[in-house]
């Protein structure tokens, strides 16, 4: 099975290998299996981009990866764990939630006020920082838990899974809340979501918070209620 990398940025084509966090990693790699969906030089939201890539996968499967274009993969043997976490679990990232809470904003917090919740709840390890080392490691819970909800910065799932169900990416979600927009349609197709242990080392803390997030996080409510 294809492993198929879908990366939306604002680079051009040619400098995505070495201007781009993801681009140098996947550049580091020969891995026959695997691909790269470039969307370059994008303006547009990542739902929209993400539905095209599940849509040309129609005749073309692949084991999706939805990831963004400033994280560094550091393992050397992910192929091989993509497809083991795929075996146990249908929708994969690296960090995640093991409940959802009424009028939840994030996988991590609680409340708009940004109050995370308590450790028990959370799952998966992340780095952040410009390059390895880490500058820091966010270890949020044990990895490999079965979850409800996931952090958007890298989500795998088979291609046919998605097509199955007719799981999509709601494409009002620009770039905010497209994540647990995800996540809650899989939870109400009765798909199991889990973290898995990869190796990564994001370069954004993300923008919870602006102006944009606060839209978005309004829409998540009008939509789902909570």
């Amino acid at each position: 099975m294809k492993i198929r990398f879908v990366v939306a940025t604002r680079e051009r084509k040619e400098d995505f290998p070495t201007g781009t966090a993801t681009g140098r990693s996947l550049a580091l790699y020969d891995y026959p299996s695997v691909e790269v969906l470039l969307f370059a030089q994008n303006t547009l939201g990542l739902p929209l981009l993400y539905n095209k890539a599940i849509e040309a996968a129609k005749h073309d499967p692949a084991i999706l990866v939805f990831i963004h274009d400033d994280v560094h993969i550091c393992g050397f043997d992910w192929p091989l764990e993509i497809k083991t976490a795929l075996d146990r679990f249908q929708l994969i990232g690296v960090a995640g939630n093991k409940r959802r809470a009424p009028f939840q904003p994030s996988w991590a917090f609680v409340d708009t006020n940004l109050r995370w919740d308590a450790k028990e709840n959370l799952s998966g390890i992340v780095g952040h920082g410009k390059g390895f080392p880490p500058a820091n490691l966010s270890k949020f819970g044990p990895s490999r838990q079965e979850v409800k909800l996931l952090d958007g910065l890298l989500l795998a799932c088979h291609s046919q899974t998605m097509i199955d169900c007719g799981l999509r990416f709601d494409e009002r979600f620009d770039f905010h809340f497209y994540d647990l927009d995800l996540c809650r349609q899989a939870e109400a197709l009765n798909l199991r979501m889990g973290t898995w242990p990869l190796s990564v080392i994001h370069q954004s803390a993300g923008n919870f918070g602006s102006d944009d997030w606060i839209a978005s996080c309004l829409k998540y409510f009008e939509k789902w209620g909570d």
